[in-house]
């Protein structure tokens, strides 16, 4: 019943002020719920205490409230075969999932079965490359990618980027691009003969161009620093019309408009 409330809520909302809301719990400001704590517990454990300490956080709703309120990327697009024209939207995640509460939060970078877990718990859906690309050209602030070089998977740099981002941010607000890689939908994940693999891609220069290209060398299992996790609403609109982003994808001609591989699909990463 509480999962139906919400969905319902997320449809409401969506027809009422095209703004999207998680169930968070921001709103109670604690150490024992902060970024600076939950770091303090992973410290010196592996990846997968830190994963599963982070899933159940997640699943709490330790995330500063200003995630909840998805901003809008429009753009436009011609299809080169016919000269059509669609003017399209979707609504995104402003920044990249964080851990934490409100005054005390880090980003979070998560194995794309935890991504997964999370956006089916919140009916959302993860990116697709060219998402990530409207994102960062939609992006109020944008960035300069910052590379580390040592301990790449350690909870000690992944926390230590974050706060080099915030020193490069300086309190500016907006949607944000440019500072990780994403975990992304991708047929490339299918096609690759190796097992276990997840997609990323971004890390968007000043000049528009990715640092990383569509990739699927990582295991799935690995995490560094330089990843991160950014959620989509799975309802767009097209020509002023609402539409799921599963049936878009689905559709020969569409799809198009937000996708740019061949036989594109809503891919789901296992949980």
């Amino acid at each position: 019943m509480k999962g139906f409330c919400f969905a319902l809520l997320l449809v409401n909302l969506f027809a009422a002020c095209h703004q999207k809301f998680l169930p968070g719990n921001s709103s109670k400001i604690h150490q024992s719920n902060s970024g600076t704590y939950f770091f303090e517990q992973v410290n010196g454990r592996d990846w997968k205490f830190r994963e599963e300490l982070a899933k159940s956080w997640f699943a709490e709703g330790y995330f500063p409230a200003f995630l909840s309120t998805f901003k809008k990327v429009s753009w436009e697009y011609t299809d080169s075969t016919n000269g059509k024209k669609y003017k399209a939207a979707i609504w995104v995640m402003p920044d990249y999932l964080s851990i934490g509460n409100n005054q005390d939060w880090v980003r979070m970078p998560l194995t794309p079965m935890t991504a997964q877990f999370l956006a089916d718990k919140w009916k959302l859906i993860l990116p697709n490359r060219k998402m990530v690309d409207l994102i960062y050209e939609n992006a109020a602030v944008q960035l300069t990618p910052v590379p580390m070089y040592a301990f790449r998977d350690s909870s000690v740099t992944l926390w230590q980027h974050h706060l080099m981002i915030e020193g490069q941010r300086k309190g500016r607000k907006g949607l944000i691009a440019g500072i990780k890689k994403d975990v992304v939908f991708s047929n490339k994940v299918l096609e690759d003969k190796r097992p276990n693999r997840v997609a990323i891609y971004g890390w968007h220069q000043l000049n528009g161009k990715p640092i990383q290209p569509l990739y699927t060398g990582h295991v799935n299992w690995y995490v560094d620093y330089s990843h991160g996790i950014r959620l989509i609403y799975p309802i767009m609109k097209i020509n002023g019309k609402k539409i799921q982003i599963e049936d878009v994808l689905k559709d020969p001609v569409l799809s198009k408009v937000i996708c740019d591989e061949a036989n594109c699909s809503l891919m789901r990463y296992p949980i």
